[in-house]
């Protein structure tokens, strides 16, 4: 018996008028459809008029459905995994029922749909060439201090998905780390009614979160170090000093990369300072 197809459905992020024509087209002719919500998928279900089995796959559950899946899909049975909202897989159960799928050669589709990293990304004003997606940020104060200073030193844009009642702790983390000039976009409510996207520098965008509520994602400017190619020999060495003082360098550092970037000893810049 040839085993049946897993499909990976992008459902919508807010507006329900985001769903494609595929989407709704596979969701109605699947045989089951493994939702991280049952209740929330049926609300989308009886909107598009659907009726289908459905089958909780959420991230306390994941090992024990991936196995009953896996069972379905080698029966021949065709599945469609969806998330509450976006697409599976990123931050959202996905990962462990694909990888299976992969090892054992059952074939899985892509239905493509919204994604709430994508479109805030696009109308961030930030560069979109070259970008870190970094989920949610760790609560372990090790792992966090870690992909704070990630954050710091990159050269790309970030991308980071935060909660709204997490939103200015996380705000004032980064404060210690960023450049004050660095540039942050905040986005919250893709694509829903109090769709909104707030542009500046970690304090303006600290004195505008009063009461913001919904799903956020936060886009940070890469380290304009590198960025912007900054021409070393126009601006001053007191101005030179400080773009690596806001980012938290000490003293003797901020020596030691002033001279590498003049092509100068560490000691020629150490005289120029006394």
């Amino acid at each position: 018996m040839e085993a049946g197809i897993l499909y990976i459905v992008a459902t919508p992020i807010g507006n329900l008028e985001d769903i494609t024509l595929r989407a709704i087209r596979i969701l109605k002719e699947v045989d089951l459809i493994a939702a991280e919500d049952t209740r929330h998928t049926l609300k989308l279900l009886n909107h598009l008029q659907i009726s289908k089995p459905l089958i909780s796959y959420h991230r306390h559950n994941e090992d024990a459905k991936s196995d009953i899946l896996i069972q379905k899909l080698e029966e021949g049975k065709s599945i469609a995994l969806v998330s509450d909202a976006g697409t599976p897989g990123i931050c959202d159960p996905g990962e462990k029922i694909i990888k299976k799928c992969i090892d054992l050669n059952i074939r899985i589709i892509p239905i493509p749909g919204a994604s709430a990293m994508i479109n805030s990304l696009i109308c961030s004003g930030m560069d979109t060439k070259e970008f870190t997606f970094l989920g949610f940020l760790p609560l372990n104060k090790k792992l966090r201090k870690r992909k704070l200073e990630e954050i710091q030193k990159s050269n790309k844009t970030i991308i980071i998905y935060e909660a709204p009642h997490k939103i200015e702790s996380t705000l004032k983390d980064l404060k210690q780390i960023l450049d004050s000039n660095r540039k942050i976009t905040l986005a919250r409510e893709i694509t829903k009614i109090h769709e909104e996207f707030i542009r500046g520098n970690i304090d303006e965008l600290l004195q505008n979160i009063d009461n913001l509520k919904g799903e956020m994602v936060l886009i940070i400017d890469g380290c304009q170090e590198i960025n912007n190619e900054k021409k070393w020999d126009t601006i001053s060495l007191e101005e030179h000093y400080l773009f690596y003082e806001n980012q938290g360098f000490d003293k003797k550092d901020i020596i030691k990369k002033i001279a590498k970037d003049k092509n100068m000893t560490k000691n020629e810049i150490y005289q120029k300072f006394i």
